[in-house]
């Protein structure tokens, strides 16, 4: 069996989600998982959301495209419409997903007014409908991401109800943030951090529903506390905006969550792993700082982090600018590394 094949295996029994990197909008683009699959084999990787109308009119090629070396990878999805949604979810399947991913947790005013994100749970109905259209309109795996509840509703409540209609209608997997959004009074910026963490619910949610797999997101900051989570019942653990930050501190050790070894021997080598990709991307016409922005954050922690996060910034986004950036930058950080021995 080749490795792509075992990755959508793994993917379609939950194993990849055991870590997974949560959607991001205007981050996690292909060159950001690229990125992070050369920093782990088996982490679960998502696209940005993008909206099923944009899926079903859309540019696709810029939209849903990716590697097959991204594998495994899941496209998320935004809207609340069935038709609408069953159409999107099939064409992510004809692309090459194995799972589709709806989202019913990001609180921005754009998905209010659209009427989809985590608005829809107060609409549990809905979302059964769409989830329902979407499963018979494709072999890709259905999946859900959602809040603990919005606003006034009560999260012991509406949290089950939630998922009662989610596994009502044959879903088996589900992420949650355990965070309420306040979709009034509160920035997108702020919802992901001012409304408290309630990680017992989520634990709850798991013994009240065992033959669900779920995953817990919000706060996590370290692949000790993932681990910890882990232990404690939980199927997965899905950590955000720190796996972007301090990516070889958790994609880097991730592989050993699946009784593995990390794929490489540091984030020097993961850098210089890179440099096929940024090549393909220059000779196709592209620039630099594409795909170097998602790596500023290689060596958070380590001699030589400034410099190679100085130099990637100021250099990356000249007019050709090419691999010979990166090199200068790693460079700096060796000869950081070699004053600090």
């Amino acid at each position: 069996m080749t490795d792509t094949a075992q990755n959508l295996r793994n993917l379609h029994d939950g194993k990849a989600s055991r870590l997974s990197v949560a959607p991001m909008m205007d981050w996690t683009d292909t060159h950001c998982r690229a990125f992070h699959r050369v920093l782990s084999r088996r982490a679960l990787l998502y696209t940005e959301m993008v909206t099923a109308p944009a899926i079903l009119h859309g540019d696709r090629s810029r939209l849903l495209g990716f590697a097959p070396a991204e594998q495994p990878v899941a496209l998320q999805i935004g809207g609340s419409d069935p038709r609408e949604l069953a159409e999107a979810a099939r064409i992510g399947g004809d692309w090459g997903y194995p799972e589709v991913n709806l989202n019913c947790g990001c609180p921005s005013d754009r998905v209010q007014s659209g009427c989809f994100g985590a608005v829809l749970m107060e609409k549990p109905d809905l979302v059964a409908e769409g989830l329902r259209a979407m499963r018979e309109a494709t072999d890709a795996e259905i999946t859900v991401k959602c809040r603990i509840g919005v606003d006034d509703q009560d999260p012991e409540s509406a949290l089950p109800r939630f998922l009662d209609a989610v596994a009502g209608v044959g879903v088996r997997r589900v992420t949650i943030h355990a965070r309420k959004a306040w979709l009034q009074g509160l920035s997108p910026k702020e919802n992901r951090e001012v409304p408290p963490l309630d990680y017992p619910l989520v634990l709850r949610m798991k013994a009240r529903f065992p033959e669900l797999h779920v995953s817990l997101n919000g706060g996590v900051q370290t692949l000790a506390q993932a681990e910890s989570l882990l232990a404690q019942g939980l199927d997965g653990v899905m950590i955000g905006r720190a796996a972007y930050h301090q990516p070889w501190d958790i994609l880097g050790e991730a592989d050993r969550l699946w009784s593995g070894t990390p794929p490489l021997a540091g984030p020097e080598e993961a850098a210089r792993a890179m440099i096929p990709q940024i090549e393909a991307h220059l000779a196709q016409g592209g620039r630099l700082h594409q795909v170097t922005r998602h790596m500023l954050g290689l060596f958070v922690g380590r001699p030589g982090a400034r410099g190679w996060r100085r130099i990637l910034s100021e250099e990356a986004n000249r007019p050709g600018a090419g691999v010979g950036v990166l090199l200068k930058a790693l460079a700096a950080v060796e000869e950081e590394g070699r004053r600090a021995a």
